[in-house]
């Protein structure tokens, strides 16, 4: 038998294998299909832990859920909630519940070792994705012809007023817009791998000795495990709200950003297992 420890370097490997594929590859459909892969992977391979899991005997050791701690980057640094906001998408699609410094400097992830393994190495491939695009967004000027629409406080007959207003984009603001939409795009991404490769094991199992009803319960049995951890080892006071626009809302630079989430592949990622993503160049 292998050993729940040969069984995940070994999925990892195959996944950073996809990964490099995804990396050298121009051509963006290629890159799609070969992150897609990975996802398929790394989705399917949980779900073939969670199964044996399910029917491991009382006496061997059984894989239970663990906390582990993501920094996302240094106190004061530009950018960290769509960092996060990134993080928290591939997270969901991955069985990791996460919570989140109220700096947003790092998160604290909750599930199976393998699991976060998976969100972090993906993390790390995107950032550099999600930032690269960014930056090149704001080098072409592109952001130079759009607006934003922004609420101007004036006073009036003595009394305040508010008017809403069309003002030209700051490349901070364009930044942060771009980079809210790439994330959210990916978060999408994923999560219709994970439901597609859900869909495939419950009807693969259907026509094999295991049943699909067993395969569903094994699924189930990992969530209320997980569900019962967090709720157990959490200290969160409240609900992270992501990022917020607060300086306006570009229409422009979040659909430039969707589309570069759209064909995100992935650049030149570290091998996986290695340092936790944080950036340190700037975001101005």
């Amino acid at each position: 038998m292998t050993s729940p420890d040969t069984g995940t370097d070994r999925m990892l490997t195959r996944i950073g294998g996809l990964l490099r594929k995804a990396e050298s590859t121009d051509n963006e459909h290629e890159a799609e299909a070969f992150l897609a892969a990975a996802q398929r992977l790394a989705t399917r391979s949980s779900i073939d832990l969670t199964v044996a899991r399910a029917h491991v005997a009382g006496r061997e050791r059984r894989s239970t859920p663990t906390q582990r701690v993501i920094p996302i980057g240094a106190p004061g640094k530009k950018g960290l909630r769509t960092y996060v906001q990134l993080f928290v998408a591939i997270a969901s699609a991955n069985d990791v519940r996460c919570d989140v410094a109220r700096t947003s400097t790092q998160v604290y992830a909750f599930g199976f070792d393998s699991d976060i393994d998976t969100c972090e190495a993906l993390y790390t491939s995107l950032l550099v994705q999600m930032v690269r695009a960014s930056d090149h967004y704001i080098k072409s000027g592109q952001y130079r012809t759009a607006t934003v629409d922004k609420i101007v406080v004036e006073k009036k007959w003595g009394r305040q007023v508010q008017r809403r207003v069309q003002a030209p984009v700051a490349p901070v603001t364009a930044r942060l817009n771009f980079q809210m939409a790439f994330a959210a795009r990916i978060g999408r991404r994923l999560a219709e791998v994970r439901s597609e490769v859900e869909s495939e094991a419950v009807a693969r199992s259907a026509t094999a000795a295991e049943s699909a009803e067993g395969t569903a319960l094994a699924l189930r049995d990992k969530e209320l495990e997980l569900t019962d951890f967090y709720a157990r080892s959490s200290e969160a006071r409240g609900t992270w709200r992501g990022p917020q626009a607060s300086a306006g809302h570009s229409v422009a630079a979040r659909q430039a950003g969707d589309r570069a989430g759209r064909a995100a592949r992935l650049g030149t990622a570290p091998e996986l297992g290695a340092a936790r993503g944080q950036l340190t160049e700037g975001q101005g």
